[in-house]
């Protein structure tokens, strides 16, 4: 059985026992007050076996975020990706929540786009001297490893009036110490079933593919959360993912292709040939509404 298994089910039983039934913006949830994992990615790469996650989908989304830092649709479209497809703004300028109905016009200027959020903040939301705050965060890393302001924030609320979803990821802090790359990771709203898989694993190739190009290894991961929840939609998969405990399978290993030298040369086709899991097993997928 792999660690993060193990972790997450523990969390997943804690929130079922008791979690504090709540209704919130987008609908039931049953929610605790924060959890805080720690992984060690030089001994085990985290990804859940007791249901399949979508490793293509999130890589492909964090090199959207990360690397491209775009907000276009269509770029993940183009990739078989339509998990945002729901936060889009229309053509009009005008995004129509598909959950409840309501409008809010943001411009025709972000058509096609989920506003100014994620990748817009990381490539305009830098610190004097860097606009570009990954570009910063790498140029510290190779050039200031002692650095203890090597932070990614996208909590940046002038941004958020044109934004359809504020960051749910909001701040990734980098430290280098003896050789290995430390990520820190603080997350603002967890949904356990859907994004906090895709999350963790997105999280860990990020601080892999770092180090792989900085000459470091890759370190600990620290991964806080504020708001943990189980939406009541995703009560009965969750259930189904902790009668599956008992079978959960070891983790497999992250290869990234050595000839890959920038961390924006990575490929982000669809292939994603730079990036790929050996021996990854699963117990099959459980599909849930994505919810906004």
């Amino acid at each position: 059985m792999s660690q993060f298994d193990n972790m997450y089910l523990e969390t997943c039983k804690k929130i079922i026992d008791h979690g504090v039934r709540t209704e919130a913006r987008n609908g039931i949830t049953y929610r605790i007050p924060g959890n805080h994992w720690i992984f060690d990615l030089e001994k085990e790469f985290p990804i859940l076996t007791v249901k399949k996650v979508a490793f293509k989908t999130a890589v492909l989304e964090m090199l959207w975020i990360y690397q491209q830092k775009s907000i276009s649709l269509s770029w993940l479209q183009q990739r078989g990706i339509k998990i945002w497809d729901k936060f889009e703004i229309s053509s009009d300028g005008i995004y129509r929540n598909p959950d409840n109905g309501e409008e809010k016009f943001f411009g025709k200027q972000w058509a096609g786009t989920i506003g100014s959020s994620y990748g817009y903040i990381i490539a305009n939301g830098g610190e004097p001297g860097f606009k570009d705050q990954m570009d910063a965060a790498i140029y510290k890393i190779i050039n200031y490893p002692t650095d203890r302001r090597i932070i990614i924030t996208m909590w940046q609320p002038p941004f958020f009036g044109s934004a359809v979803l504020p960051p749910c990821v909001y701040k990734v802090q980098f430290l280098v110490l003896d050789g290995k790359l430390h990520t820190f990771v603080e997350q603002r709203s967890c949904d356990m079933f859907l994004g906090v898989p895709f999350n963790i694993t997105q999280y860990a190739v990020l601080n892999y593919m770092l180090a792989h190009v900085t000459g470091l290894k890759p370190g600990e991961m620290h991964y806080n959360m504020a708001d943990v929840h189980i939406y009541e939609e995703h009560i009965d998969q969750v259930h189904e993912m902790l009668n599956r405990w008992d079978r959960a399978l070891p983790a497999p290993k992250l290869w990234l292709n050595p000839e890959v030298k920038d961390f924006y040369s990575f490929d982000s086709s669809k292939e994603l040939s730079d990036s790929k899991l050996i021996g990854y097993e699963h117990l099959g997928a459980i599909k849930g509404i994505v919810k906004a």
